[in-house]
């Protein structure tokens, strides 16, 4: 019996006490009317499809609204996570929520952040800026390199990769609608191609990781025939293979027993109600060369669609050792999306969370500066993840090379995540992390997919809005010296400084490489990952 359920059996005990109370005792009437409005309350909150924590804990869940306003001031500005820098705080959250529901999305008395302190950050302005009413409000970049036939164009800011296991049916659902009102696209994670990613028909991008969830064998090895039959459908506009993730990087994927339902492990091919572990790496390649023939071969079975691949950098000189390969071989990945290690997960080793893995600015401008070396960043899109929340976050990612964004933690906020960090458990109390029918019916597809739709939309739009100030009529001319940072309290250096860009070209062999590239070069190597 569920937390509804109960409470109406709960609400209908009461009112047969009350009744024969009253029968009895006609001064019992007051009580009736103490417990009436209550009683219509929790009926009314069963009823509303708006909050999920409402619905499925009715009355009872009004609390969480009550202690939230009466928390002390001062944890408004209470630093939950400080791993890049920046912190994620109580009004951050409230700029996900209000432009999810397209509520206020202006603050009173001005900056509300210590502007002196240490790894304070802030964007240029123009004396000139652009008219914001003209400018292309939706802005798109073109992925697909020469060899792909079916290019996509994708936004600024997508949904990052979240798995349906990790995440539930209806948040899946809630999630690719949102896309396809919004026309941005929607990484299915490394759990497989569901029905859930399909039904509402928003642009997909596929992810493949380790395991081959929906295009594996048997024995649990990569299968061309069952790829090829997902990676054909329409929805489907680009694939993704996953080397690594922010949040656990060199680990794998994990799947919960609890997760994994019966459904679920029908779409992965795995044994139903085990704990699922993602390979730490991938049995179909080796070698730096592998890899990118691994690549040609994903874009020719898919028809022609950009293929990229994902990871967090950790050792630089494997990152080096792929781009060697790429120009060794004269072929390149349409993309590849730079995971920092602050990424969040649903299930983790607290020690791979927080200490492994390169975070997204130092990732970003060394994969960046990497592909400006060996001559080939104009063949290869960048698509940066990792605490991706606002429309500055998308300019800083985009100072430091990025072409587009994407985002997991702010679009489950816009699902209605209030960071309960149940996501290990299955018991997510809204519905957007768990197995459990009786909490996954408190999300509401139809209201949670506009949320989304919004939240993109308002977030795009404030990006934008940040290029006009700037005097930028288009992302791809903002560069490192837009961004600033206060290094010292008497110190600030923009991003030019901080990152320097390294020469065209200087990396290929008979180079001038720059001091802090040396080394790594001399390990890297397109044959193997690392040199010894």
């Amino acid at each position: 019996m569920n937390n509804r359920q109960l409470f109406l059996l709960f609400s209908f005990i009461i009112l047969l006490i009350l009744s024969g109370w009253t029968y009895y005792w006609h001064d019992a009437f007051v009580f009736i009317l103490f417990a009436l409005p209550f009683i219509y309350m929790g009926i009314y909150d069963i009823l509303q499809n708006k909050h999920a924590i409402k619905k499925n804990y009715p009355l009872f869940g009004r609390l969480r609204y009550v202690f939230e306003d009466i928390r002390p001031k001062i944890q408004q500005y209470f630093v939950e996570s400080d791993t890049d820098g920046t912190p994620i705080n109580r009004n951050e959250r409230s700029v996900i929520y209000q432009r999810a529901k397209t509520q206020i999305d202006t603050v009173p008395f001005g900056t509300q952040l210590n502007v002196y302190a240490e790894g304070y950050e802030w964007m240029t302005h123009s004396i000139a800026p652009r008219d914001f009413h003209k400018m292309d409000h939706n802005p798109r970049v073109r992925f697909g390199g020469e060899k792909c036939t079916q290019p996509y164009d994708m936004s600024v800011l997508n949904v990052s990769a979240m798995s349906f296991g990790s995440l539930s049916q209806n948040a899946i659902e809630a999630l690719n609608a949102g896309a396809k009102i919004g026309g941005f696209a929607h990484n299915t994670g490394e759990g497989g191609l569901s029905p859930y990613h399909l039904k509402h028909g928003g642009d997909i991008i596929w992810q493949v990781g380790t395991g081959y969830f929906g295009a594996r064998t048997e024995d649990g090895n990569f299968s061309d025939i069952a790829f090829q039959q997902n990676a054909i459908r329409p929805n489907v506009k680009m694939i993704e293979i996953k080397l690594s993730q922010g949040a656990k990087p060199g680990h794998g994927g994990i799947l919960p027993a609890p997760k994994n339902t019966p459904e679920i492990a029908a779409i992965r091919l795995v044994k139903v109600g085990t704990t699922v572990f993602s390979p730490p790496y991938h049995s179909a390649f080796s070698t730096p060369g592998e890899l990118i023939k691994f690549i040609e071969k994903l874009r020719t079975l898919s028809g022609g669609k950009p293929v990229g691949f994902k990871l967090c950098v950790g050792r630089k000189s494997e990152f080096l050792s792929i781009c060697k390969a790429m120009v060794a071989h004269n072929s390149y990945p349409d993309f590849i999306t730079i995971d920092g290690g602050e990424g969040g997960t649903g299930a983790a080793p607290p020690e791979f969370t927080n200490f492994v893995g390169m975070p997204l600015l130092d990732a970003l401008a060394f994969a960046d500066n990497a592909l400006i070396g060996f001559g080939i960043r104009n063949k290869i899109k960048l698509i940066a993840s990792g605490k991706i929340l606002t429309g500055f976050h998308i300019v800083r990612a985009m100072a430091l090379g990025a072409d587009t964004c994407n985002s997991a933690r702010a679009m489950m906020m816009a699902l209605g995540c209030i960071q309960a960090l149940e996501c290990n458990k299955n018991t997510c109390p809204t519905g957007v992390a768990t197995q459990k029918p009786e909490l996954m019916k408190g999300l509401n597809v139809e209201a949670k997919k506009v949320r989304v739709a919004n939240f993109h939309k308002n977030t795009v739009e404030s990006f934008v809005e940040l290029l006009a100030a700037s005097g930028i009529d288009h992302p791809e001319k903002i560069n490192r010296t837009h961004v600033y940072r206060r290094v010292f309290m008497n110190l600030v250096k923009n991003y030019e400084e901080i990152f320097p860009t390294i020469p065209e070209g200087c990396l290929l062999e008979g180079g001038d490489a720059p001091f802090d590239f040396e080394e790594y070069l001399k390990r890297s190597s397109a044959d193997v990952f690392e040199v010894a």
